[in-house]
């Protein structure tokens, strides 16, 4: 009996020995990228170097060197709890970003926590590349025009009526010598050529053509233009944030992952940065006042203002002027603004004033009207969530080098052959994807090797109701 009871006792702690060790992942970079950027980048600097809403994260463990590893667990798991029980770090990090309370994320496993922390002392990644789901670097993006093939035809065409006219017109003198006809038809000059029937009817033809070409092609085209880089409101720059600072695209854009649109982010998103930082690199306060501006934060009292939409123009300014005007003399040390200064804070404002106004919109304060980029027409079915969530396609596919660009511009020419081009092109990934679980056919065709790839093609990317329904 006694025996029995043991050997029951034995076997339940190895079945929870085993239980816990497999259920045990081992901490990784790769997994701490994905946690951090999900949950820890909205408050700490992605370069570990430099304060943001949170306190910069690189060099944490020398500064939590004296004390257990746990506790810094007992930290991210609740901080507030580890700050009321006393704790000599949790106090002085508590005393030094009040009120700022830091999420709590008491659901994270060690092996979660420890792959966070690899990921902090992990050097710097490469610049990402534009790269296509099936791994390879995707080509410029460009839609190659076919105009210079029809001009080429037209001229082909215009060479062959000239000289075809000549032939003609050779054959009939033949004829009339052979007939004894003494008086043959005269060679026309090219002014003569160009001025007759044939001719000009041939260039109303080629006109009526060429006319509706255009117009059908532009029609197509219509609200989509390669290249288009329209000035913003605001002066944002894509290569600060998701270049130099490596935002992730889906942070500010957030509805990509599970909308069918990509969204504009508002400026409460902007403001979850910049109640911390709020002087930019590019342009110092005039571009992040606008941010400021458009939903009445006070960057000097750190605070909303109350009934901030019944204000006038003329109140506002008086508010953002003497910020603008403080950060001015704290940069320059002065204690009064001098000549020099006046007239930055002029300048700026006048600038934001002419950014925040229109026709339409004479009040400074509300939503910032942003100038749309990419645009499909209405009969148009794209889905972002699908591509985003389902197909992993990297932003950078469709929009380019964002991490690179200053000015935001459509890239790609968004057009029905490049869509369908990618759709040949791009291989579908059924690896741990269970959107694709039910393709049974094609999972048993790759792994007896009848397959070596499945296209956006095959699954029926081509078809054209999932575009036109």
């Amino acid at each position: 009996m006694h025996h029995n009871c043991l050997k029951y006792c034995l076997l339940l702690a190895f079945s929870w020995i085993f239980i816990v060790g497999s259920s045990y992942a081992e901490p990784t970079v790769a997994a701490g990228k994905v946690l951090f950027q999900n949950n820890c980048k909205a408050c700490h600097n992605a370069n570990m170097k430099d304060d943001m809403t949170g306190p910069a994260l690189g060099g944490f463990e020398e500064r939590w060197a004296a004390y257990p590893r746990e506790d810094l667990y007992k930290w991210i798991h609740n901080s507030q709890a580890l700050i009321s029980s006393g704790h000599p770090r949790a106090v002085e990090l508590w005393n030094k970003w009040k009120p700022t309370v830091m999420t709590s994320f008491g659901a994270f496993k060690p092996e979660e926590i420890e792959s966070i922390f690899l990921y902090i002392n992990a050097p710097p990644p490469a610049p990402v590349a534009a790269v296509a789901a099936g791994g390879e670097p995707t080509p410029g993006g460009v839609d190659k025009s076919n105009d210079f093939i029809y001009w080429i035809l037209f001229a082909v065409l215009l060479i062959t009526v000239f000289t075809l006219s000549r032939a003609i017109l050779n054959l009939r003198n033949i004829v009339a010598q052979a007939e004894g006809d003494s008086h043959p038809i005269k060679e026309l000059t090219v002014l003569q050529f160009l001025r007759s029937k044939s001719v000009i009817s041939f260039l109303i033809f080629s006109l009526v053509v060429i006319g509706g070409y255009t117009t059908v092609n532009n029609g197509i085209a219509f609200g989509r233009q390669q290249g288009y880089k329209p000035d913003q409101p605001v002066n944002f720059s894509h290569k600060i944030h998701a270049g130099l600072q490596g935002i992730n695209c889906q942070y500010c854009h957030d509805s990509a992952r599970r909308s069918k649109h990509a969204g504009i982010p508002a400026a409460n998103t902007c403001m979850n940065c910049h109640k911390a930082i709020k002087k930019g690199t590019l342009y110092g306060t005039q571009e992040l006042t606008k941010i400021f501006a458009s939903n009445g934060y006070d960057p000097s009292t750190d605070k909303y203002i109350d009934n901030y939409d019944k204000l006038s123009n003329d109140e506002i300014k008086a508010i953002y002027t003497k910020w603008i005007g403080d950060s001015y003399m704290k940069d320059k040390n002065l204690t009064a603004l001098d000549r020099r200064g006046i007239r930055t804070v002029n300048e700026q404002w006048d600038n934001i004033a002419s950014s925040m106004t229109n026709e339409l919109k004479p009040k400074i304060s509300g939503p910032i009207e942003w100038t749309r980029i990419h645009m499909l027409p209405d009969h148009v079915y794209f889905n972002h969530s699908q591509h985003v969530n389902i197909g992993k396609i990297a932003c950078q596919q469709c929009h380019g080098k964002v991490q690179e660009m200053d000015q935001m511009y459509q890239y790609a020419p968004l057009s029905m052959g490049w869509c369908i081009n990618c759709h040949r092109q791009t291989e579908v990934n059924f690896v741990g994807n269970k959107y694709y679980e039910t393709y049974k056919s094609y999972h048993e065709a790759l792994s007896k090797g009848e397959k070596t790839k499945i296209t956006v093609e095959d699954i029926g990317g081509l078809e054209c109701q999932k575009c036109h329904y």
